[in-house]
């Protein structure tokens, strides 16, 4: 890819400097040219996207993270695909993340100098780590690559859990595991089932804690070695060491909640991420937990026709063994060797009874195997996002019979298309099995929140919380309602909407508009009541006037759309006094100078 900055996205992202680079993608940053803020891109390796299964996962799962919003999450803004010229010279559609800049760094830069971190850091860490996980296994998403490289500690603080829903695109897409130090990397907190490739779930990712938990505490993975391979190995098949055998501060509440995490077996483990966060924290604290009392160590007990354990004794106490009679120490000496020799035939024979009862319960095994596979089938991969037509004919085909379930909410399959199968996709089953079928019955509608007189970020959050989706925010001019708080939304609140429908935010402006014709021609109370119900403060005047009747209001300034809270001033018709009544007559016909005068007078006050 260029070095100088270009853009992606339609024109919308600037890619600009290359933050660091994985086995599977590259991080850039970003400036997001629509909304002005910076933001960090993750592109796929082309290798990666030319494979179209994982290209469909990937998209899916995408989707599915970036719906997610949590305070330790790293969020998902966008996604999209950007077209790269291959070094072959073809053209690849590149998926990309887009997520928001996290400054800091992560825990796997934290841990390189090899030292455990001090204990309440770890719990602090992996707390953070729990909440995250807790989240989104109760919507459904399992992270499936929980490690220290994908945990990031920010410069304010915080924990912040990134990736969610890319491992299992790459599991999916038939990706083969090699041995770069990536890959084992990951390998160091595999869960057994992941390790067996079986179908994971929630608890996969609680082991994956156990693992990161570990490593804080201790320095280093519960499991080491040359090659993914046998990493993957140990999980399958041994016990890692308390942790307390490695850093001597760990106390036994903490060795037995880190080893309840590490079981084997998933239903050994804690079943969900509240009650693993409870466990340690308790532990940390030296408090009663619910993880089991630790067996002890085995202690071996001699048996016939195998070897007990030698112990040796100072000459100073062969009297006490073997007794003070030194007559009796040839005979002695000539009866252990004899027991001796015998326990050593036994041991030999025992030996090669074992060995070919191994032998031949390892050729049963692998003779019941080769006669049992070609027996069963595999449920279909692809069998979801197909129509129910469509996945009877699959099933058909492998001699399967379909039995159709109820319907099931679900964000990632369209409406009437197959959401899950019980058993679930790649499982395998013998001919003739039922399989269930459970039909999407679209996203799971959300009822709108009241959002009413809150700011627009308080508002954003109490939507997002309920999992819809803010759109556009349009303004509105309302009296009742203070300048940029919410009047209503769109749906309006109460109503349902589903994940996908962008809620639409409508905040006061703070303005309103005044209706001259509601207040000019209006009496003053009328006029008056009309401008307090808009908010507005007014200043009365009067103006004698004969051309409307008294108290009525003759004029508003301003008039038109104004703040709420502004002053007015109303203008309020005055009658005029009448004029005063003119001298007596007078005998006289001749007027006199005063009343020559008074005449004009009275004629220039009247309108």
């Amino acid at each position: 890819m260029a070095e100088s900055p270009y853009r992606i996205g339609g024109g919308r992202y600037e890619i600009r400097s290359l933050i660091g680079r994985g086995g599977m993608a590259e991080v850039h940053q970003a400036y997001d040219t629509l909304l002005s803020r910076v933001v960090a891109i993750k592109m796929l390796r082309i290798d990666l996207a030319k494979d179209t299964v994982f290209l469909t996962r990937f998209r899916r799962e995408a989707l599915a993270s970036a719906s997610l919003n949590h305070e330790n999450i790293v969020q998902v803004y966008d996604t999209g695909e950007q077209v790269v010229t291959a070094p072959d010279g073809t053209e690849v559609h590149v998926p990309y993340i887009v997520m928001e800049l996290v400054e800091g760094h992560t825990v796997h830069q934290l841990l390189t100098d090899g030292q455990p971190v001090p204990i309440n850091e770890a719990v602090e860490i992996m707390s953070g780590v729990l909440n995250a996980l807790e989240y989104s296994h109760k919507r459904g998403l399992v992270h499936r690559d929980i490690k220290p490289g994908n945990v990031m500690l920010t410069n304010s603080g915080k924990i912040k859990v990134m990736d969610f829903g890319i491992a299992r695109a790459l599991e999916d897409s038939g990706q083969t595991m090699t041995s770069t130090d990536a890959v084992v990397g990951t390998a160091q907190y595999l869960s057994p089932e992941q390790a067996r490739g079986e179908t994971v779930d929630t608890r996969s990712d609680l082991y994956s804690c156990g693992c990161m938990l570990f490593e804080l505490l201790t320095g280093r993975a519960p499991f080491k070695g040359d090659s993914a391979v046998s990493v993957a190995y140990q999980h399958v098949a041994e016990m890692p060491p308390l942790p307390s055998a490695i850093a001597a501060d760990i106390s036994p509440e903490l060795d037995r909640m880190v080893m309840k995490s590490l079981a084997k077996r998933p239903e050994e483990r804690y079943q969900d991420a509240a009650s693993m966060r409870s466990d340690m924290v308790r532990a940390a604290a030296g408090a009663a937990i619910s993880a089991p009392m630790l067996p002890p160590l085995p202690v071996t007990t001699p048996t016939e026709g195998i070897a007990a354990p030698h112990t040796s004794y100072a000459p100073a106490q062969w009297s006490q063994v073997l007794g003070e009679d030194p007559d009796n120490e040839d005979e002695e000496k000539e009866i252990a060797q004899k027991k001796k020799k015998r326990k050593t035939i036994w041991a030999v024979v025992i030996g090669i009874l074992v060995a070919i009862a191994l032998i031949a319960v390892v050729w049963w095994l692998i003779a019941s195997n080769k006669n049992q596979e070609p027996e069963q089938v595999a449920i279909p991969e692809n069998i979801i996002g197909m129509s129910a037509i469509e996945a009877q004919r699959s099933l058909k085909d492998l001699g399967l019979v379909m039995k159709q379930g109820q319907a099931i909410a679900s964000e990632t399959v369209d409406k009437g298309k197959v959401a899950a199968t019980d058993p679930k996709p790649g499982s395998m089953v013998d001919p003739g099995s039922t399989v269930t079928i459970q039909l999407s019955s679209g996203a799971a509608e959300i009822t709108v929140p009241d959002v009413s007189g809150q700011t627009q970020d308080a508002a954003r959050k109490t939507l997002e919380d309920a999992g819809l989706q803010v759109g556009s925010v349009k303004y509105e001019d309302d009296s009742k309602v203070a300048a940029d708080r919410v009047i209503r939304t769109t749906p309006e609140a109460g109503s349902s909407a589903s994940k996908d429908e962008e809620i639409i935010l409508v905040l006061a402006s703070g303005y309103v508009s005044i209706d001259s014709g509601q207040v000019v021609g209006k009496s003053q109370e009328q006029g008056l009541k009309y401008l307090a119900d808009l908010g507005l403060q007014t200043n009365t005047v009067t103006e004698e006037t004969t051309a409307a009747p008294n108290g009525q209001i003759i004029a508003v300034d301003p008039s038109g759309r104004v703040k709420v809270g502004s002053s007015v001033t109303v203008k309020v018709a005055k009658t005029p006094p009448a004029p005063s009544p003119g001298p007596s007559s007078s005998p006289s016909t001749s007027p006199t100078g005063d009343n020559a005068s008074s005449e004009p007078s009275a004629s220039s006050s009247t309108p």
